[in-house]
């Protein structure tokens, strides 16, 4: 081998080596299972990364809390045990009443209401994610909140002493208003739960209800678009810091196609799911007017309930929402 051959294939060597030591692996857990539009949309946006980085940073997917469980998500990301993640917004309503504005009921019943309630949400979940050593990327809602239940709804008395499945603190504080048994069940535990007999009603999306066969141990779907709360992805400062300058453009360039994008697979699935249900034979109904006359209240109390609890950011964010 020549001089020269020899320089050139060090020298080729050198190249790999330094491109194999700058790739990076972001762990990813998110609590959602594959055939959720959520997640398939993070496995999108994965591969849009790890594409326009040119593999220089990839991120490892984990559904189904097959690496932490949904409320441990938050602080795997934030003690730097993952480097980003997808959870619930309003799952953190405990800890700052911000993160769950989206959660109160009949406060943004639509796509509409929703953006503009993120838009006056944003800046304060920012701030207060920053202030944990977090950033946030972004955010996408699920499809209108309504009722599963076994037994047709005519009002909220109908709900009194019923198991009714939650999945956070909001949702426990409406099923103890509507005189329900509040229950938390992640999102994958659902068929489990009501085969066992832990809960006999629940209150999700169109799009859950669909992915968990809901016809298989519930009748009736109560479509009544009463909130839509939104899952956020968000990644740990620090790791975010150490990517190079054209790696955080990349990333937030694919977090923000991902954000347009799922938006708008909400949509699509909030159209289609309501019909799938009944399709496979559920009863699907609007809710009777005094069902939904009775849950307006209770969303009345629990926005001043939220906004009482927030202090004067929350006034500040429905100041701004309501104009």
């Amino acid at each position: 081998m020549t001089f020269l051959r020899m320089l050139t294939v060090a020298s080729t060597v050198g190249m790999m080596s330094v491109s194999v030591a700058s790739a990076a692996t972001w762990e990813m857990p998110t609590p959602y299972p594959e055939a959720e539009f959520h997640t398939k949309n993070i496995r999108m946006f994965a591969d849009d990364v790890e594409k326009a980085t040119g593999g220089s940073l990839k991120i490892n997917v984990h559904s189904g809390q097959s690496l932490f469980k949904h409320p441990e998500i938050k602080r795997a990301v934030q003690t730097g045990q993952v480097q980003i993640a997808e959870m619930l917004m309003a799952n953190l309503l405990n800890e700052n009443p911000i993160f769950g504005a989206d959660a109160v009921p009949f406060l943004a019943s639509n796509y509409e209401e929703s953006a503009k309630l993120w838009e006056a949400q944003k800046a304060l979940v920012e701030d207060a994610l920053s202030k944990q050593g977090m950033r946030l990327l972004y955010v996408v809602p699920w499809p209108g909140q309504g009722f599963y239940t076994k037994k047709p709804v005519a009002s909220v008395a109908d709900l009194k002493g019923v198991k009714f499945r939650t999945y956070n603190s909001a949702t426990a504080t409406m099923a103890e208003l509507m005189g329900s048994i509040p229950t938390i069940v992640e999102a994958v535990e659902i068929p489990q739960a009501f085969s066992t007999g832990v809960v006999d009603a629940m209150v999700t999306s169109g799009a859950t209800g669909l992915r968990a066969k809901a016809w298989d141990f519930s009748t009736y779907y109560y479509d009544l678009n009463a909130w839509m709360p939104k899952n956020m992805v968000f990644v740990n400062e620090r790791a975010w810091r150490g990517l190079t300058d054209a790696e955080r453009k990349a990333v937030q360039a694919a977090a923000d196609a991902a954000g347009k994008r799922g938006w708008e697979m909400s949509k699509e699935v909030s159209d289609s799911s309501s019909k799938e249900l009944a399709t496979n034979g559920m009863k699907v109904e609007a809710g009777s007017a005094e069902l939904v006359k009775q849950l307006q209240e209770i969303g009345a109390k629990m926005t001043a309930d939220w906004e009482k609890s927030a202090g004067a950011d929350g006034t500040k964010l429905l100041e701004a929402y309501r104009k």
